[in-house]
């Protein structure tokens, strides 16, 4: 299909792009395309003006202050998955975008418009909230907040972004020694989403206790989230079984052509279970 009619601009600063987006639901972004494009193309989106980031200067990778990672928005999957900084520091998320889509999607998709978007089966909100990430917006005037990714992500395809605001850096942390971690998901092959994703960070001390740990979970919900009653339980000492069982307490299971919820609700403990398991067997101490 075609899309509708639009103006297509492709600003150089950031200011003229805030500007230009200032304009609301007929403004979008433009970073990757690879969720816009479609959806105009079904005639689910129709902006009146398309605001292309790509002249911004908003990819990139470096190591911050306090121990952050800054990732810049328009940062690809490819890049992000081959980040020798990355893979170093803050492996978590490498290993999530080698599982985006495919190969064309992983060398045109964008980091920030993968989150703006905020699809409920995306693959990187799950590792985003196992790392505690924060966000960083720029407004209208050069104002900028930063934002927890707990807070950003409202609801099914709905984030904390007001008109004429923009995603300019993600900020993950770079790990401490003997940080485990784990992505598992059960891929919906046609469109590479996840029917489930579990994202696992894990810490343990010398006895083999569980000394800290974070989980986020993507495509069980409207929207994906941290699974702190399975964190609560792995450092109380509970089993792997027990803790993973948890992930579904008090979860609105999504149900859709792909799974029904209780399909989908097993899928996301079997594979908690694993990808905490996987985790643990990694040699984090």
């Amino acid at each position: 299909m075609i899309a509708q009619n639009f103006e297509y601009f492709k600003p150089t600063t950031l200011g003229e792009a805030l500007a230009l987006l200032a304009d609301g639901s007929a403004a979008k972004p433009l970073a990757g395309g690879m969720s816009l494009i479609p959806m105009m193309k079904l005639r689910l989106a129709a902006p009146e003006k398309l605001v292309d980031l790509s002249g911004l200067g908003l990819s990139g990778i470096q190591e911050g202050e306090g121990g952050w990672i800054r990732i810049g928005a328009t940062t690809t999957h490819h890049d992000v998955e081959s980040s020798a900084l990355l893979r170093l520091k803050c492996p978590l998320l490498p290993e999530t975008a080698s599982n985006i889509g495919d190969m064309q999607v992983r060398n045109m998709g964008t980091i920030g418009g993968s989150v703006a978007h905020a699809d409920p089966s995306a693959d990187y909100p799950a590792a985003l909230l196992a790392l505690e990430a924060q966000l960083i917006i720029a407004g209208a005037g050069g104002a900028t907040r930063k934002v927890h990714i707990e807070d950003f992500l409202v609801d099914a395809m709905t984030v904390a972004l007001e008109p004429g605001e923009l995603i300019t850096e993600i900020h993950v942390p770079a790990e401490e020694a003997g940080t485990a971690v784990c992505y598992r998901k059960v891929v919906q092959r046609a469109s590479g989403f996840a029917v489930v994703g579990i994202a696992v960070r894990l810490r343990k001390d010398g006895e083999g206790k569980v000394t800290f740990a974070r989980v986020g979970v993507t495509g069980l919900a409207a929207k994906a989230f941290r699974a702190t009653r399975v964190e609560v339980a792995l450092v109380s000492g509970a089993s792997v079984a027990d803790a993973a069982a948890k992930v579904t307490d008090g979860v609105d299971a999504n149900a859709d052509i792909h799974a029904s919820a209780d399909y989908r609700t097993h899928l996301a403990r079997v594979h908690t279970a694993r990808a905490i398991a996987a985790a643990l067997s990694s040699g984090a101490s």
